[in-house]
C-alpha cells in the first residue's frame, strides 16, 4: 500500500505514485444502505410529503367529496327552498278558501260587522302573524284586515293595490324595513253574485328562517364530513401503499453485494403485488447479468496477468541486452511502462470483483483510523515535495473504528494520490479525521483545478476520465475513484465530492464505527 516506485518509469528515471487515482466528480455519492431514509421529500425533513402518491390521493379524494357535498347541499337548499314556498302558498291558498266558503258566501244574509267579527274570533287566532284582507269589489271597501300597525301586524296601506282583474293570483310584497310577504289573493263570490277579494299573506322570513338554519346546519356538517373523510382516506391510503413501503426500503438495501435479496410479495391480487413480481423478475435478471460480467471480469483478467508476466519479463530481459541503440532503449522502456499500466489495471479489476463480491473484507480488527491516515499521509509527503505543494494533516482526537487496516487505508491513498495529480504546484493538499454521530468522516481538500460540472454524474464509474489526455498523460488506471466507492459500499458507508471549476475538490467519506455485517 501506499506511493511506490514502477520499475518502467524507473527506466526514465522518473518517480510515479500509487495508481489508485481517477477523476474526480462533484455530488455523487455511495448510500448502499439508505433503507430508512423512506419516502420523502427532496429538500428533508419530517412532515407531509406534499408530493407522495398518498397525499395527492387523499387530496383529490377530499376534493371530490367536498365538491359532491357542496353539489348536494345546493340541491337541498333549492329543494328545500321551493318546497317551503309550495308549501306555504298552499296553506295561504287553503286559508283563503276556508274564509271563502265559511264567510263569505252566505255574508248578504249576515248583518253589518257579522263577518269581521266571525273571522277574527275563530280565525284569526289560529294564523297568528298572517295577513288577512277581505274586500268588496263593488265599492272597495275592507270588510276586515288581520290587525293595526298599533298592534305590531300589518297594515293595510303598506299592502299594494287590490287585484280584481283575476280569480286568483300569488305575488310578493316588499315592506318597510326590508321585510317581504307572500299574498294569495282568491276572487270569492257569495249567492247573490256579489265578489269579495280575499287575501291572505305570510312573512318570507318563516322560509328564510329554516334556509338560514339549513346553510348552518351544513356549514358545520360539510367541514366534519370533510376532515373524517381526510383522516380516513389517509389511513386507508397509508395501509393501501403500505406494501410500496416495504419493497422501496427492500429496494433500497439491494446492492450488488446482496442481489440475491427479493422485495416482500403481498399476494392481494393487485397492481402492487404485479409491481413487486415485476421487480422480482427483474432483480433476477441483473443478478444473472452482474454475476456474468463480473466472471468474465474476473476470468478475463486472470488469464491475462499470465501472459502479461511473460511480456514484462521479456521486455526486461530484452532491456539488458548489450548493444541497444537509444532509440531502441527508449522504445523497450516505453512498452515495458505500458506493460506495468496494464498488470496494475489487470489487479485493480480483480480487486474490484472481490470487493464487490464481498470477498476480501475478512480482516475485522479494531484500529485508530486517525494514526492509520496520519501515518499514510506521512509516507505521502515525498510525492507532494516533488511537486512542490503543501500537505497537511488534522484530526481533533484518536478515532476507534472496526474493519480491515488495508482496505480503509487504500481509501487514504486513492483519495490523496488523487489529489497531489491534480493539484499544481504552489498549492496544498488537506486531510482531516473526526468522528460524527456515530461515524467517522475522512476528508481530502485541495486547491487543484477542480471538476466541471458537466462531468460529475460519473465521476466514481470505471475508467471515467474528464480530461482523457492530461489523464492518460499523468498516468493511472481509472481505477481509484472506482475502488473507493467499492469499499465504502462495502462497509456501508459513503464517499461525496464538492467541488468546482478551478476552485479545487472536496472528498468526503463517511464510515459507521463498527462494521455492520
Amino acid at each position: 500500500m501506499g506511493p511506490e516506485l514502477h520499475r518502467s518509469n524507473q527506466y526514465r528515471r522518473r518517480v510515479c505514485a500509487a495508481p489508485a487515482w481517477q477523476d474526480r466528480r462533484h455530488g455523487s455519492e455511495a448510500y448502499p444502505n439508505c433503507a430508512r431514509c423512506g419516502l420523502r421529500h427532496r429538500r428533508g425533513g419530517i412532515g407531509v410529503n406534499t408530493r407522495s402518491i398518498r397525499f395527492r390521493l387523499t387530496v383529490w379524494y377530499a376534493g371530490l367529496l367536498a365538491l359532491l357535498l357542496i353539489l348536494f347541499g345546493g340541491v337541498i337548499y333549492f329543494t328545500l327552498e321551493r318546497f317551503l314556498e309550495r308549501n306555504l302558498s298552499d296553506t295561504l291558498a287553503k286559508d283563503a278558501q276556508t274564509i271563502g266558503e265559511s264567510w263569505i258566501r252566505d255574508i248578504d244574509q249576515s248583518p253589518p260587522g257579522y263577518v269581521a267579527a266571525e273571522i277574527e274570533e275563530h280565525f284569526a287566532p289560529t294564523v297568528t302573524g298572517r295577513f288577512v284582507r277581505v274586500t268588496r269589489q263593488r265599492d272597495g271597501s275592507v270588510l276586515y284586515w288581520s290587525g293595526t300597525p298599533e298592534s305590531g301586524t300589518f297594515d293595510p296601506k303598506q299592502i299594494g293595490p287590490k287585484q280584481f282583474d283575476v280569480s286568483q293570483s300569488l305575488r310578493e310584497e316588499h315592506l318597510p324595513a326590508g321585510r317581504e310577504l307572500l299574498i294569495f289573493s282568491l276572487l270569492f263570490p257569495d249567492r247573490a253574485g256579489n265578489k269579495y277579494l280575499i287575501e291572505t299573506g305570510a312573512p318570507y322570513e318563516q322560509v328564510e328562517h329554516v334556509l338560514r338554519e339549513l346553510l348552518i346546519s351544513l356549514a358545520v356538517a360539510f367541514p366534519l364530513i370533510v376532515g373524517a373523510a381526510i383522516g380516513g382516506g389517509y389511513l386507508l391510503m397509508r395501509n393501501a401503499l403500505h406494501p410500496m413501503n416495504e419493497i422501496a426500503t427492500t429496494a433500497e438495501r439491494i446492492t450488488s453485494r446482496n442481489l440475491n435479496e427479493r422485495v416482500p410479495v403481498v399476494p392481494t391480487g393487485d397492481e402492487i403485488e404485479r409491481m413487486a413480481v415485476s421487480l422480482n423478475r427483474m432483480m433476477e435478471r441483473l443478478e444473472d447479468a452482474f454475476h456474468h460480467i463480473s466472471r468474465f471480469s474476473a476470468d478475463a483478467a486472470h488469464e491475462i496477468r499470465t501472459p502479461l508476466a511473460i511480456i514484462r519479463g521479456e521486455l526486461e530481459n530484452a532491456l539488458q541486452a548489450p548493444g541497444l541503440t537509444a532509440e531502441l532503449r527508449e522504445t523497450i522502456g516505453s512498452a515495458l511502462e505500458e506493460t506495468e499500466r496494464l498488470s496494475r489495471i489487470v489487479e485493480q479489476l480483480l480487486e474490484m470483483s472481490r470487493l464487490e463480491a464481498g470477498e476480501t473484507l475478512v480482516e475485522r480488527t479494531r484500529f485508530d483510523f486517525a494514526d492509520m491516515t496520519r501515518t499514510t499521509v506521512d509516507q505521502m509527503r515525498l510525492l507532494a515535495e516533488e511537486k512542490n505543494l503543501q500537505l497537511r494533516f488534522e484530526s481533533t482526537k484518536p478515532v476507534d473504528i472496526e474493519g480491515d487496516p488495508l482496505r480503509l487505508k487504500q481509501i487514504v491513498v486513492n483519495l490523496v494520490d488523487n489529489a497531489i495529480k491534480y493539484t499544481p504546484s504552489g498549492g496544498w493538499v488537506s486531510v482531516s479525521t473526526f468522528p460524527q454521530d456515530g461515524r467517522v468522516v475522512l476528508e481530502v481538500a485541495d486547491t487543484g483545478i477542480g471538476i466541471p460540472k458537466d462531468a460529475t454524474s460519473q465521476i466514481f464509474d470505471r475508467f471515467f476520465r474528464v480530461d482523457k489526455a492530461r489523464s492518460r498523460q499523468l498516468g493511472g488506471t481509472g481505477l481509484g475513484l472506482a475502488i473507493v466507492k467499492s469499499i465504502c459500499t462495502a462497509y456501508n458507508g459513503s464517499v461525496t465530492v464538492r467541488s468546482g471549476e478551478g476552485t479545487g475538490a472536496v472528498f468526503r467519506v463517511e464510515l459507521p464505527l463498527e462494521k455492520k455485517s
